[in-house]
């Protein structure tokens, strides 16, 4: 007998050397693991061909006429295929051999490279079965035929060939699912599954199987999340609360401004949490301007208040650096203690980044050290070996999708006691994704936007229309002629850099079977349309600067500040600005090249203008033709609302992106799983893992569970949307 180990060449000799070459199928299990593309019924289909399409079809055979061919020697044989309905022309050149099978009144399972010839469908030299008569197919118990993913040199039947062989001679597989549970869900075991998967009676196998199949992923996501969480709960470390007339009270006494009511209740849920003697794990949502900073600077003086020292953790020092400055306006001289002028309970606000001058960094370190900086703001630099805290309570984690968990993990364990953590995200994330890719933490929303907050209109301009073009230019030169200022986004660096920074970016749009559904395209670059807007006579005498991630962190900071200041009139950026970038005063943004960036990130971007008393406006520049790109912009101009963006954004992508890839470059991690869709699922196997967890933290009486844990879902998967 075989089971999921054995190599293919001891059951399918003949076939295996092209399953591996073609797929890299070398095992019975990865056999099993190639799974259908999709299903046709043995009654034929011909309603839906494309030219240069690869088609697997039952058809009956309606005629067949052998004749001279006119233009050179030799017989050509023409047969019509018909499903009853549509017909299609099947030709071989060289009749012999065929003449004999193509019979009218037989039905086979053709497959080949769909053509046309004048206005009729044909395929030429198709490969081709005949089913037996009274046959409901190659095997009497089916009625459906799962089409695979063409393999070079084999055939579709040669597959199903293949794995009829396997199921043959197999007993068993592993299981992940305790038996159990699975009964206690109505659910097949993973056999069964694999048998509804490749060897379906009818559709309701087939959706039998799929179900088992999403919940077997979903639990072992949520496995992970319930382990990791039961460890959390183990923990212990120091309580902090405020002191009365703190640096809290102070702050909060100076606030120019009323907090949401959203923003109250979360400062209340964190002031409780900070106050346990269990660590605080916690997830703030905030929609763009929903004030998640506030929210996070008055848990970190709440730390420093308690004697502690708090850590933000931000992804890129353009971020960073902002972090810094507006924190430190904010408390005025609260960051000035031990300063001349500084307040008597004030503490210090250090920044720490990787690119600092030497001076700095090591009185950055010495301040974190020592204890004098309350506050410390830093970039993957906090999380180096010889970065140390005198006493870390609270960690801050900005934009969590841009690290991994265990460099969260990094940063905690830099504290005496294990501190307590906030994680922040401005990209809205549905309540099944956050459940599934942030299941190790409680979650919060903010989802109301402060007073003053002034509304974005979105509009998508067509880059070939030259008055709409030129109209945008004017629209700019008019903000700026009122005392605002605006930006120019662009998906490339260009210059003597031709790359794209290490953003999330789109590849171009293609269709079902790959291909590019319009010509490539020179993406719109910084430092070329700089050159093109200081040419164009309607920003004449504007100041343009550009701005991008690769530029030494001096001449980034330089440039933040004057447009800070309102300095420069016109800011041509890549995303680098996406987040965190807080200028009032900015009310206009337009995006180059607008359909080769996700529906997220547009909204991420747009969220830098309209951030004051001035309405905003962006504008989404596009030249493609392709319709999944046009509905993700005219989406993204139908509304603000970035939670229903959010779950656009999702359906469109394929969700085993969701997790992102393996390091190791193996398949992804969601293969099942659609985590929108089968909420109900991802419900069910939350509560069972946590169950399971509850009741035998390491999994010791369901090995099968611990080594699926172990082996398909590292931390970092779980962590977030992978780089976006």
């Amino acid at each position: 007998m075989v089971d999921e180990s054995t190599n293919l060449r001891s059951v399918v000799s003949s076939a295996a050397p092209k399953l591996a070459a073609g797929r890299d199928l070398h095992t019975v299990g990865d056999l099993l693991r190639f799974w259908p593309r999709r299903y046709t019924s043995f009654d034929a289909d011909l309603t839906s061909l494309h030219e240069g399409e690869y088609v697997v079809v039952v058809a009956d055979v309606r005629d067949a006429v052998t004749r001279p061919m006119r233009n050179r020697r030799g017989r050509i044989l023409t047969a019509t295929i018909t499903d009853g309905t549509n017909d299609m022309e099947v030709t071989f050149f060289k009749p012999y051999g065929h003449e004999g099978r193509l019979v009218p009144g037989a039905r086979a399972i053709f497959a080949g490279k769909v053509g046309r010839y004048g206005r009729t469908w044909q395929l030429t030299h198709p490969d081709y079965q005949i089913l037996p008569p009274d046959s409901d197919g190659l095997d009497a118990r089916r009625r459906l035929l799962p089409i695979y993913l063409q393999v070079p040199k084999v055939q579709n039947w040669t597959v199903i060939d293949s794995l009829n062989l396997v199921f043959d001679q197999l007993d068993s597989v592993v299981d992940v699912v305790p038996a159990d549970l699975a009964a206690a869900r109505g659910l097949p075991s993973r056999l069964e599954a694999l048998r509804g998967i490749h060897q379906p009676s009818g559709w309701p196998e087939v959706e039998r199987a799929r179900k088992r199949l999403r919940y077997e992923e979903a639990l072992v996501l949520q496995t992970v999340l319930a382990q990791r969480r039961h460890r959390q709960a183990q923990e212990k470390t120091l309580a902090r609360r405020p002191r009365e007339g703190g640096l809290l009270a102070a702050f909060d006494a100076r606030l120019p401004f009323e907090l949401t009511a959203g923003q109250r209740e979360v400062g209340e849920v964190l002031a409780e949490e900070m106050a346990r003697d269990t660590p605080m794990h916690r997830l703030l949502l905030g929609e763009v301007g929903s004030g998640k900073t506030v929210i996070a600077l008055r848990a970190m003086l709440a730390a420093v208040d308690a004697g502690g020292q708090a850590a933000l953790l931000a992804p890129t020092e353009v971020l960073a650096a902002q972090h810094h400055r507006s924190i430190t306006a904010m408390l005025g001289d609260l960051a000035e203690g031990g300063m001349l002028g500084g307040s008597d309970i004030g503490t210090r606000v250090t920044l720490l980044t990787g690119s600092q001058s030497t001076a700095a960094r090591k009185q950055a370190l010495l301040d974190a050290a020592s204890g004098d900086a309350g506050i410390v703001v830093g970039t993957h630099a906090l999380i180096q070996q010889n970065v140390s805290f005198f006493d870390l309570a609270l960690v801050v984690v900005d934009e969590q999708h841009r690290f991994g968990v265990e460099q969260r993990d990094a940063l905690r364990e830099k504290g005496n006691q294990p501190p307590h953590v906030l994680v922040m995200t401005a990209t809205p994330i549905p309540r099944t994704v956050a459940m599934t890719v942030f299941g190790d933490l409680e979650t919060s929303t903010l989802s109301e936007l402060p007073r003053g907050r002034s509304p974005i209109a979105t509009h998508v301009v067509p880059g070939d229309n030259a008055r709409w073009v030129e109209r945008t230019w004017e629209r700019i030169a008019e903000e700026v002629r009122a005392g605002r200022q605006a930006y120019v986004v662009c998906p490339r660096i260009g210059g003597d850099d031709k790359g794209v920074e290490d953003e999330p970016f789109l590849p171009q749009e293609v269709d079902e079977e790959g291909n590019p559904v319009e010509a490539p395209r020179e993406l719109a670059s910084v430092y070329a349309v700089e050159a093109t807007l200081r040419e164009t006579p309607a920003l004449a005498g504007l100041t343009i600067e550009v701005l991008h991630g690769r530029m030494p962190p001096e001449a980034k900071d330089a440039v933040m500040a004057r447009f800070n200041r309102g300095e420069v009139d016109l800011l041509v950026s890549t995303t680098v600005i996406e987040v965190g970038v807080d200028v009032p005063n900015a009310t206009v943004m337009v995006v180059m090249d607008a359909d080769r960036f996700g529906v997220s990130q547009l909204h991420q971007l747009r969220g830098r203008v309209g951030r004051g008393q001035h309405a905003g406006l962006c504008l989404l520049f596009t030249s493609t033709d392709a319709e999944s790109a046009l509905v993700r912009l005219q989406a993204v101009a139908g509304t603000t609302d970035g939670f229903e963006l959010a779950r656009l954004d999702l359906e469109q992508r394929r969700e085993g992106d969701v997790l992102g890839a393996r390091q190791s470059g193996g398949r992804n991690s969601l293969e099942w799983l659609s985590i929108l869709r089968d909420e109900a699922l991802v419900d069910q196997a939350r509560e069972d893992a946590t169950a399971l967890v509850a009741a035998d933290p390491e999994l010791a009486a369901h090995p099968d569970l611990a080594a699926a844990v172990a082996e398909q879902v590292d931390e970092q998967q779980a962590a977030f949307l992978e780089r976006g």
